[in-house]
């Protein structure tokens, strides 16, 4: 379709987490993202129809369809519907925030954000493969994350290798779980109680990426 005017300033504005955040849209590129999100669709525009095509969106090797979403929104209910929950802390890489999405996905987890990479920024819409429309989630600011998970009435884990921590492969996880990760590079930095877990590895290796971490773990529930 052709675009109003009205509507190419949407879409630019849904470049930025203010402008996502002002409308409660988001921006959708490839056919892939877009049939993700049937049923939250407001429009649709391809390279075809529009001719400033490649600046409506955020690839330099652009598909040639582009659309606008409702962002999702998720209740506490449905956040804790789900038998594990992922606390993501600090993960501030698009890609990682993308990429665990899926997992979240494929192991049917839901996810908690705490001071992470926005998941309606174009990238990690992309790097999802359209998980953020399927995954539930929520962001909660640090000040309230404690509460929040601590409402969920869970046995929590974290992630990381620590004094005391269990090995991965050792540990009986309860049927109802949180699961706290941090950067790779950060850690966890959240001032809640749980049983520290981490996974084996050849000891020349530093630490993993968190994604990979995170595939691993879940993987082993």
């Amino acid at each position: 379709m052709q675009l109003t005017n009205a509507q190419e300033k949407l879409v630019k504005s849904l470049q930025t987490k203010k402008g996502r955040k002002e409308t409660g849209l988001c921006l959708l590129e490839g056919q892939k993202i877009i049939d993700a999100a049937q049923g939250t669709i407001e429009f649709t525009f391809s390279i075809d129809e529009v001719k400033n095509f490649d600046k409506l969106v955020t690839t330099q090797t652009p598909q040639d369809i582009a659309g606008v979403a409702k962002i999702p929104a998720w209740s506490h209910d449905e956040i804790n519907s789900k038998k594990t929950i992922v606390v993501l802390d600090g993960v501030q890489d698009p890609g990682n925030v993308g990429t665990i999405l899926r997992l979240c996905l494929g192991f049917d987890a839901s996810l908690i954000l705490v001071d992470s990479a926005d998941p309606t920024n174009p990238k990690v819409i992309r790097s999802s493969a359209g998980a953020i429309f399927d995954v539930p989630w929520i962001e909660v600011d640090r000040n309230h994350a404690i509460n929040f998970i601590s409402s969920l009435k869970r046995q929590i884990y974290r992630l990381e290798k620590r004094q005391n921590a269990k090995g991965l492969k050792a540990t009986k996880f309860d049927k109802e779980i949180v699961l706290i990760a941090g950067s790779e590079g950060s850690g966890i930095s959240l001032n809640i109680e749980g049983i520290s877990i981490f996974i084996e590895h050849n000891p020349k290796l530093e630490s993993l990426n968190v994604a990979s971490a995170l595939a691993i773990a879940l993987y082993s529930l």
